[in-house]
Formats: structure tokens, sequence, C-alpha cells
């Protein structure tokens, strides 16, 4: 039986990540961890473990057999600009504990999330490919960027099996927002169901990249269960999802909280969002493994709003369906 490590579960992502895993490969095949305890019971056996400290990391894979282990651990843009240092020091040193543990053959796989903070304000913009300039202006981005040099490099010299992807904004119901500059796109739902108005911190005509978390978490076990020779990016591949703007996600909304309103008032995150592109190019993801999104932004609004607790019974049932 293969063990994976999921190291960052109880973010946004780890959170559901691990119980993708469990559903597919049994709880006993999953190790959840992070730096604190989950503010609930999981499913599957959990370690607290700060992935900084080297020969805690190496203990928690000895001890339950790892062969996989997918470090999901980071601090996110909006946040990671309060506290840059922390930031890089997280984001780029607890991925070379795991780097070197592959290297030294105790781990078989590895799952390194970057994601599209590594573009920068003279990437492509539009339709961004795999390959093009890349000049983050944030701390998180930067770090991005290096992790992607640390994944391409650790394969090429050392042919360790590191696998990633660039992640646009991540939409879900079942965590709060993390610090990141693309979570009004969470935020904005629970004020929808609350009945309030919401204070956008973005201009209402900024596109950005999106993907709901469905599709996240199918791309990123899809990816490493692909076969490893038809991998041609060992950085990071580029991940589409769903591209909108504060408005068009408003007006989505309204269609089924007619009473919902938003006002914008940008704020500092408004010259990150600006600096990132507004749409993603992902044939590689495509054509190397298959990739295909299944969700659009009106299905991502009915089961958002289906999923996130109702200040009041006012609505109607919502009924998804799912675009192919």
């Amino acid at each position: 039986m293969q063990r994976v490590l999921v190291i960052g579960a109880n973010g946004q992502i780890g959170s559901e990540l691990v119980d993708a895993l469990a559903d597919r490969d049994g709880i006993d095949s999953v190790i959840a961890a992070d730096i604190t305890p989950p503010p609930k019971p999981r499913r599957v056996q959990f370690e607290t473990l700060d992935v900084l400290d080297a020969p805690m990391l190496a203990d928690v894979v000895r001890r339950h057999e790892i062969e996989e282990v997918y470090q999901l651990a980071a601090i996110l843009s909006a946040a990671g600009e309060a506290s840059p240092l922390r930031a890089w020091t997280l984001n780029t040193s607890g991925l070379l504990n795991i780097l070197e543990l592959a290297r030294e053959g105790r781990i078989r796989r590895v799952f390194w999330p970057s994601s599209i903070a590594a573009f920068g304000p003279h990437s492509t913009p539009v339709d961004t490919p795999q390959l093009t300039v890349m000049d983050p202006r944030t701390m998180y981005g930067i770090s991005k960027l290096a992790g992607e040099r640390l994944c391409e490099y650790y394969f090429a010299r050392f042919g360790v099996d590191v696998r990633s992807l660039r992640y646009p904004g991540v939409v879900s119901y079942k965590t709060t927002p993390g610090g990141g500059t693309t979570d009004y796109a969470i935020a904005i739902f629970h004020a929808a169901r609350q009945h309030t108005v919401y204070r956008c911190f973005l201009k209402p005509d900024t596109r950005l990249p999106m993907i709901y978390m469905p599709d996240a978490v199918r791309a990123t076990l899809e990816l490493m269960q692909a076969d490893s020779t038809k991998l041609q990016q060992r950085s990071s591949y580029n991940l589409a999802g769903v591209s909108f703007t504060p408005a068009e996600l408003a007006s989505a909304i309204t269609r089924h909280v007619p009473d919902f309103s938003v006002v914008y008032e940008p704020d500092s995150r408004q010259a990150i969002a600006d600096t990132w592109p507004r749409s993603i190019d992902d044939s590689e993801a495509r054509r190397d493994w298959g990739w295909r999104v299944r969700w659009a932004l009106d299905d991502l609004v009915v089961d958002m709003l289906r999923n996130i607790p109702l200040a009041s019974d006012r609505e109607p049932r919502l009924e998804r369906v799912l675009t192919q």
C-alpha cells in the first residue's frame, strides 16, 4: 500500500486533497500534517509537523514509510507582503527539505504547487503561455518562481520525480480565505449568504484566472498519476479554470440572490492583481496528461451558494447543471 503525506493539510487545498486521497486510496494510506492540529478531528492520522524542521520531517517520513509528499504549506500573496522574510523562508526552505529527502531516495515522488503569482507585469497577460517572461513583484510570487527553478533543477540534476501546477485563484466553500489576493472570490459568497453588502478590495473589471476546488484537486491527482515519460514540464504546468472579474461574479450571484450588492474599495491587493495574468494557456497540460476543466462560472456560483450556510430561508433551492 502506497502511503502519502500531505503537508499543509489544514489549508484550503490541503484539507480537501486529504479527503480526496482518502476516498481514492483508503484512510490508512494518507497522513495529514500541519504546524498546528486541525480545528476538528480528521478522518486520517494527523502529525503535527513544521516542514522547516528537517529532522522532524525525515522522522515522519521514516515512521510512516511515506512514498509521496504533497508539500502545500505556504504563506500566500497578501499575507506574504506583510511578512516577506517569513514567506520566503517557509515557501522555499520547506520545499528544499522535501526535495533533499527525494534526492536521498527516502521518498519516491513530490508534488509542490506554484501559482500564477510567479508571473509579473511583463508576462503575456492574455492566454499567458507556459514559457514567457516571469518577473513577479511579490515575495510570494518570487518564492514560487524560485521553487519552480528548484523543482526543475532537482529533476534534471538528480532525477527527482517532482510535479507541479501553477494554480490560479482557488475558489472553495470548506475553508475560510487564507490571505490571498484572489480570496475575494470566496468572501463574496459569504457576504451574499449573510445578506450584507460586500466590500471588494479589487476593481470591478479586474479579470483574474480562477479554478473551482473540485477541478483543482482533480488536476492535482491526475498529474500525480500521469505517465512520467509524458511530462515535459518539471518546473510547473500552467493550469486554467475560468477567468472572471468581480463584477461578472457579482452579476452571476445576483441572479440567485437578487438583493445582493457590492461596493468596490480597491486596496493594496489591487496592485498585486494588476501584475497577474488575465487568462492562462494550459495547452501543454492538456497535451501531456489530458487536463480538461469541468466547472464553468455559473456552475461554480450555484454550488458555492448551495454549500455556504444561509442567513435565512429566503432563497429558493438551487439546482446545479455541470458544464461538461
